[in-house]
């Protein structure tokens, strides 16, 4: 219920998707499923035919952009969204009930403005496990918020900070800062589990190496459009 007992919230949820038809023909019916949900809106950056067919077979709303870019994709969403909580989910993690269960009841408390989830480090290298215990003591403690933390917002905030920085890379970095500064957040279970696709074809370690030096590298200085190229050009 929300803050005043008398109804459900409505959660919108934003999908940036890229080639991503394999992750949206596994989220998106499973989406659907969940009373919850009032909405799911794919915001397209590929533009491929199978992913439009995937969403709209799944009753999501399907919007194409003109390049990728997650911060502008997921900006377009929240334009056309119509819940009273935007749920900014990746398409290749899990959302279920219990997510939404967990939303939910931290939105009772009318002082909470948003928050994100917990992180599952599924499938990767054992010697990898430690970090889901680094990682919860930092999103506990003012760390970074991920967008693969399946970050949720009230409405009236997200207009309030203006939404996501149109940048191709590290537009959750950017908006974490002003999210974490804007009021109180709730860190919640479950944890979200995402894809190991690319930890196992590229090598735990070299996956989680890379990732640490592009966030390194986007808080010295380097543009996100650069760390976009040299992401996407080596994982292509």
């Amino acid at each position: 219920m929300n803050g005043d007992g008398e109804k459900p919230l409505k959660f919108s949820v934003v999908i940036p998707a890229w080639r991503d038809a394999e992750n949206l023909a596994a989220l998106l019916p499973e989406l659907r499923r969940i009373d919850h949900c009032h909405e799911i809106i794919v915001v397209d950056a590929g533009q491929d035919g199978p992913s439009e067919k995937i969403a709209r077979a799944s009753e999501a709303v399907y919007r194409r952009s003109p390049h990728p870019n997650r911060g502008e994709q997921m900006n377009r969403g929240a334009d056309i969204a119509g819940g009273e909580v935007f749920v900014f989910h990746h398409a290749d993690s899990h959302l279920t009930g219990a997510h939404f269960s967990a939303m939910e009841r931290a939105l009772q408390d009318q002082e909470i403005i948003g928050g994100a989830f917990h992180r599952k480090f599924d499938r990767r290298h054992p010697r990898l496990r430690f970090l889901e215990r680094v990682a919860r003591f930092r999103a506990r403690h003012g760390g970074t918020l991920f967008g693969d933390q399946s970050i949720f917002v009230r409405r009236e905030v997200f207009a309030r900070l203006g939404g996501f920085a149109t940048i191709p890379l590290m537009e959750d970095i950017e908006f974490s800062r002003r999210f974490r500064a804007a009021g109180r957040l709730a860190i919640v279970d479950p944890p979200v589990q995402s894809s190991a696709r690319r930890h196992l074809q590229r090598g735990a370690w070299h996956a989680s190496m890379q990732n640490g030096l592009f966030i390194a590298l986007y808080k010295l200085g380097v543009s996100p459009e650069r760390l976009h190229r040299w992401y996407y050009d080596e994982t292509a």
